[in-house]
């Protein structure tokens, strides 16, 4: 498999990555235009572009839309985070130029149209109540506004009702023609794909546009805080965060090791510690997530009100007592978790489209899966111990509680718990 890429005069990236003996494609947009690009009266608007692509264009009605994929047995979808936006569809290798063509029209051509503006605003409104109404969805955004607090990145990607309720086609149209350039969007694909022949397609639909300069974001500063929300669920969700380091840090795959084994399974620290051998929750995990220029490791635990407080302090011990005896086990089974999860994952056009695009918009290259593997085989036990000392004790963190969370210990209760 050859990953290939080509960049038009304007700026626009196609990437692509043939992978022998598929019959099907996934292809798409990934434009660097998510939650972290918005000013603050314009939160939100991302992901409301994203809903209205597909509520109409010059040349298509919404259910042409619709029905241009799902005739010939495919399917389409889009999301936003707070980096990217991202339009795509799958289908057989026969119909990726008109799959190419109808993520072009909704990318390129929406109307906006009030009547269909008014309908999305409505789901969108929904959408937001109910993620109001799911707790460990809820959680992680209060968690991402206390790190990040008056921050762009600290921002939901759904916005606040009372925007969303606001916005115009105007604010639409504008969010595109400030963000959606040429040079702002990486066109990826791969499975049963013919590179020069997209590159072809994607030089008639995309090569007449003129570059656009944008503003970069904010370079994101993790402060740190606690956001606490009693209400009386049956459960009380608890979300710890801690500075981790961005893409492009040599730590990365350290912090990614770190999590694994402290909560990245069955046989993870936590989830031994925790739930097997005292049963204080169900759900218990760490993950490391990163950004272009910071990153943040997470630990989340549902529990009942009266363990919380015991759960958090077991917690903080677990991360101490990994940086003292973290053994080279642990390690080695978290890397191999690591590679198999990578590896297993592209297995499928989607996931592989979508790692092309998102390895250009950070590096501007797609490293090749040797040098990733390299990488994680080169992090030693002491790497790991390192970054989870640096966790553990010393790197700013964030909390946000939600449920019957009145005895929970404070923040600064932890943060002295992590000193001792």
């Amino acid at each position: 498999m050859t990953v290939q890429l080509h960049t038009l005069p304007n700026g626009f990236r196609i990437v692509t990555e043939h992978m022998p003996g598929l019959q099907s494609a996934s292809i798409g947009v990934w434009v660097m235009a998510g939650g972290r690009h918005e000013r603050i009266e314009q939160n939100g608007i991302a992901h409301f572009l994203e809903h209205m692509a597909f509520k109409g264009t010059k040349r298509r009605s919404a259910l042409q839309i619709a029905e241009a994929i799902e005739d010939v047995g495919g399917y389409m979808n889009a999301y936003t985070s707070r980096e990217v936006t991202a339009y795509y569809a799958r289908v057989l290798a026969a119909d990726v130029p008109l799959a190419l063509d109808v993520i072009a029209d909704i990318v390129l051509n929406p109307v906006f149209d009030e009547r269909e503006i008014e309908v999305e605003r409505g789901v969108i409104l929904q959408e937001i109540g109910q993620a109001m109404d799911t707790p460990d969805d809820v959680i992680f955004d209060w968690l991402q506004e206390q790190a990040y607090p008056d921050q762009p990145l600290g921002r939901t990607i759904l916005g606040p009702a009372e925007r969303v309720g606001a916005f115009a086609r105007e604010d639409l149209s504008r969010f595109v023609a400030e963000q959606y350039g040429p040079g702002q969007m990486v066109l990826s694909a791969a499975g049963a794909v013919d590179h020069d022949a997209l590159v072809r397609e994607a030089e008639k639909l995309f090569g007449h546009l003129s570059p656009v300069i944008s503003a970069a974001p904010a370079v994101a500063k993790f402060q740190g805080g606690e956001f606490r929300m009693v209400k009386p669920l049956e459960q009380a969700h608890f979300a710890l965060g801690f500075e981790g380091p961005d893409y492009g840090s040599e730590e990365i795959h350290a912090a990614q090791i770190y999590s694994s084994v402290l909560g990245g399974g069955m046989s993870s620290r936590l989830f031994q510690e925790i739930r097997e051998k005292r049963g204080l929750c169900y759900t218990i995990f760490a993950q490391a997530g990163a950004y272009v220029d910071t990153g943040m490791m997470t630990v989340y635990a549902g529990t009942s009100g009266d363990q919380l407080a015991e759960l958090a302090m077991i917690t903080l011990d677990e991360m101490k007592r990994a940086a003292e005896d973290l053994t080279e086990v642990e390690v080695a089974r978290a890397r191999v978790q690591m590679k198999a999860g990578l590896l297993m994952g592209l297995e499928s056009p989607s996931n592989r489209a979508e790692r092309l695009a998102r390895m250009m918009q950070i590096w501007g290259r797609v490293p090749g899966l040797d040098e990733v593997v390299e990488r994680i085989d080169a992090v030693t036990t002491a790497d790991v111990r390192t970054i989870a000392e640096q966790m553990a004790v010393q790197a700013p963190a964030a909390m946000a509680l939600y449920g019957p969370v009145e005895g929970a210990p404070s923040l600064e209760a932890l943060q002295d718990r992590r000193a001792a």
